[in-house]
Formats: C-alpha cells, sequence, structure tokens
C-alpha cells in the first residue's frame, strides 16, 4: 500500500527549496553583474509589485515570497497527490 504524503512538512520542504533558490538567485544577481537575467527579470515581473527587485532587500523579500508560493504549491500538489491514492 502507497502512504500518504505529511501535507504540511511537504508544503515546507517545497517553501524552503523555492525561497532559498531564489535567494542564491538574487545573490548571485547581484554579486556577477549580469548572472541570470532572463531568470530574475521573470521573478521581478511576478513579485515586483510587492517590493521585490534585484538587491539586498529583494534578497530577503524574494526567500519569503518564494517560500509562501512553493508551500501553497507543494502543499497543494501533495492534497492532490493524497486524494488519487485513496
Amino acid at each position: 500500500m502507497v502512504e500518504k504524503l505529511n501535507v504540511v512538512k511537504f508544503g515546507l520542504a517545497g517553501g524552503i527549496v523555492t525561497g532559498i533558490c531564489i535567494a542564491v538567485s538574487t545573490i548571485a544577481g547581484i554579486l556577477f553583474q549580469g548572472y541570470g537575467l532572463v531568470y530574475l527579470g521573470i521573478i521581478q515581473d511576478i513579485y515586483g509589485f510587492l517590493g521585490y527587485s534585484v538587491s539586498w532587500l529583494g534578497v530577503l523579500l524574494g526567500s519569503v515570497y518564494g517560500f509562501a508560493d512553493g508551500f501553497v504549491l507543494v502543499l497543494i500538489f501533495a492534497l492532490i497527490y493524497n486524494k488519487l491514492i485513496k
């Protein structure tokens, strides 16, 4: 029998990974001018109206927003998965 996922823990893992990815990408964009312009542009298009930019404040804001989005999306994924294995 297939085990159900712990929805909250799975969501936390997704949120942490997404937040770290955005933070690391933003830091790389700051330190290495021109790095990841397309990816950072997409992040800025999504979170820019909330104050995100490629800056040190953007590292903090992007990681928080990324955590929230990753948590919700992976949580929904886990809920759907658990419903499908019934």
